[in-house]
């Protein structure tokens, strides 16, 4: 029941050309930074990536343009990129964009096991453009099909052997949805726990989920966009 790997590239067993990463994070905050590299120094290619982002040019999955590695994103957010948007609009990579409530649900079916649900979001614009619609209670509707990964790559603060997994605030995200929706799920840790440490009722993800845990020993948590206000009549900001 063991599920620890000592290194990131014995991880990399499980991604092939082709695969589809199902990857949790929001903007640069709670991304397996450590798994993202390793992708990256695999030269696996050919990968459709679902996540809320593609992180920034040279930190998180925006590292993985820069060889080329993505042949399709699907995402919601994709503003912070610059050779993300160069290779889109050079035809070099296709985006599906979708609205973050819905690739929320569409991950959260994916790892319940439900292959498809109807939402009212992007009735009318070219989000429903050739996806079934009904109306029900008069009201009109979309499918959308539920995600699964062939790998899920995640971040976690801490686990135990088994897998239970805690994450720390707002770095929790999209990590547990992506933690249920892959065939096989990786998880980085900050901290690994003697079983019987986390307690119950605070585990956010089952070790059912999770195949295997591979303990990070630095992290450099980069922040996206710092902003600051001068304070009026301050001399410091």
């Amino acid at each position: 029941m063991n599920k620890i790997i000592p290194t990131t590239e014995e991880a990399m067993a499980f991604i092939k050309d082709g695969s589809t990463l199902v990857v949790g994070g929001f903007g640069l905050c709670g991304i397996p930074e450590h798994l993202i590299a390793a992708v990256k120094n695999s030269g696996a290619s050919n990968l459709t990536v679902v996540s809320n982002n593609c992180g920034v040019d040279d930190f998180g999955l925006g590292q993985l343009l820069e060889n080329k590695q993505i042949s399709k994103m699907v995402a919601s957010y994709v503003g912070e990129n610059k050779r993300f948007e160069q290779q889109f609009l050079n035809g070099e990579l296709e985006v599906e964009l979708v609205p973050q409530g819905t690739l929320a649900e569409r991950l959260r079916a994916g790892g319940a096991g439900i292959p498809a649900f109807y939402t009212a979001t992007g009735v009318d614009t070219p989000v429903a453009e050739g996806k079934e619609e009904k109306t029900f209670d008069g009201k009109r509707y979309i499918m959308e099909r539920g995600i699964v990964g062939d790998v899920a790559l995640v971040k976690a603060w801490k686990a135990d052997p088994f897998g239970n997994l805690v994450y720390r605030k707002t770095s929790r995200n999209f990590n547990p949805l992506v933690a249920a929706a892959g065939k096989v799920t990786i998880v980085e840790v900050e901290e690994l726990v003697d079983l019987g440490e986390l307690d119950p009722d605070q585990i956010h993800t089952p070790g059912i989920y999770v195949q295997h845990i591979f303990v990070g020993d630095s992290f450099e948590k980069r922040i996206e966009r710092r902003t600051v206000a001068t304070v009026e009549g301050g001399n410091g900001q």
